[in-house]
């Protein structure tokens, strides 16, 4: 199933802009959906296309980049194999997991320069990573990053048009009424069950059972699993992968690899955390204890937490590693009766959503005066020349005081601080508070 995704118009920009003179690069973890998108741009916007798929070549397709350093008989060898006749300047040459021929990648600068057609790559960040360390990195490269679905693409594969109104309720900054907001909840926590993941959305969409979507879900963890194992062969970096629930279950707690190993942090250990933030299939939120314009400035690269890429995911890894043993887990979120300790789901869909708008994950903290504990800011966004600090509630929203504190301590550089929870849209004095489902249109304006 083909569905409409936001890479696919950053294509468009690439072809405007740069086609002919850099290759487009589509990078991400497995299954967000880059070859899916490479092929269709290639389908609707070009005369004719070749894909070429390193993860599934024939010895002869393979010998046929042995002569790439010769661009006229490289193409003339290229369109004999595959009975494909491009056509100068309306073809595409679409190179499918690029990361697994690594010297092909290096040649894209001589591709490029050739000129008669454009190049689309696709790859997986883990792997390239991996494999680039004795070739010369292409700067003939645009990069576009290929993120799980954010809630708008979701709502459109799903064939749900009430995005279009989230953006006017945003705009218009008024409360919707109870009703209102518990059916947009609704609709939100199906997706938060569900995810981002293309796969498991069309298992969605062709109405499975929310068993049948986890099992989907649960092979996409497994594929990651036996990635992480290809560069750790101890099973550290899995490991690691499957604490991160766990980690987040503590509350206002740092990631620590110690606990995920039971043992003490080594530079290897550490690398792996590179690693798995490299894949990206988890995003790092890093500690800043002394906020600015630009949060990235101050951050502490030593104190993060870690967050799964797509929510979806971090369900079902819940249920795999066992953190938690509910059947019924699923039912509870999508009824509302999830229970108090599983809340960092929401903080978790907050940090997706943040990743999602092409920013960094900042969270902040300080010593409370007199207390052996820390005032903490769940997530920080720059905005122009100040700092939001956003607040994630699961289901109160009384207390607030971290980010009270945060707005007396930081007056020249704090500014309309924001409270995500299920309720409706309200204020608080300066605080505004917003419902979840508003979260992306919040990280699209406040620019």
């Amino acid at each position: 199933m083909i569905f409409k995704r936001k890479a696919y118009n950053e294509l468009l920009t690439w072809k405007r802009t740069y086609g002919g003179r850099y290759a487009a690069l589509l990078e991400g973890a497995r299954r967000v959906g880059k070859s899916t998108i490479a092929e269709e741009f290639a389908k609707n916007e070009y005369e004719s296309y070749i894909k070429v798929d390193f993860a599934n070549i024939s010895k002869d397709m393979l010998d046929v980049f042995s002569s790439v350093s010769n661009p006229d008989l490289f193409f003339l060898r290229l369109q004999a194999v595959t009975g494909v006749v491009l056509k100068e300047r309306k073809s595409v040459i679409l190179l499918d997991e690029i990361q697994l021929q690594p010297k092909v990648r290096q040649a894209i600068k001589y591709l490029v320069k050739d000129g008669r057609y454009d190049y689309i790559e696709t790859g997986s960040l883990l792997t390239i990573k991996k494999n680039i360390e004795n070739i010369v990195i292409p700067s003939e490269e645009h990069k576009i990053r290929v993120n799980p679905m954010d809630y708008e693409e979701f709502l459109w594969a799903v064939g749900n048009e009430s995005y279009p109104t989230l953006r006017l309720i945003y705009e218009t900054g008024k409360p919707i009424g109870q009703a209102a907001n518990r059916e947009l909840m609704r609709q939100y926590r199906i997706y938060m069950a569900v995810g981002g993941m293309p796969q498991a959305v069309e298992a969605y969409t062709e109405k499975r059972s929310l068993g049948e979507i986890d099992d989907v879900k649960r092979k996409i963890i497994e594929l990651y699993e036996d990635d992480f194992y290809k560069i750790d062969s101890s099973g550290r970096a899995s490991m690691l992968f499957d604490s991160i629930p766990a980690q987040l279950a503590k509350g206002g707690k740092d990631f620590s690899v110690n606990h995920a190993l039971n043992k003490r942090a080594s530079n290897g250990d550490r690398g792996l955390i590179a690693a798995l933030i490299s894949s990206r299939t988890v995003i790092p939120c890093y500690n800043v204890t002394d906020p600015s314009a630009v949060p990235g400035q101050s951050r502490d690269p030593d104190t993060f937490k870690l967050y799964l890429a797509d929510t979806g995911l971090f369900m079902s890894l819940l249920l795999k590693t066992g953190l938690s043993t509910d059947t019924e887990l699923y039912s509870k979120i999508l009824s509302d009766k999830l229970p108090a300790n599983l809340g960092y789901l929401y903080e978790n869909a907050v940090a997706d959503a943040i990743n999602a708008s092409g920013r960094d994950l900042y969270y902040m903290t300080w010593q409370k005066e007199g207390s052996p504990h820390k005032y903490e800011v769940d997530f920080i966004i720059s905005c122009k020349t100040k700092i939001i600090p956003i607040e994630v509630k699961s289901s109160g929203v009384s207390n607030h005081e971290s980010i009270n504190r945060a707005m007396e301590k930081f007056p020249g550089v704090m500014t309309s601080p924001v409270l995500l929870s299920q309720k409706d849209l309200g204020k608080d004095g300066v605080i505004t508070k917003y419902p979840f489902y508003l979260t992306s249109l919040l990280m699209e304006n406040e620019h």
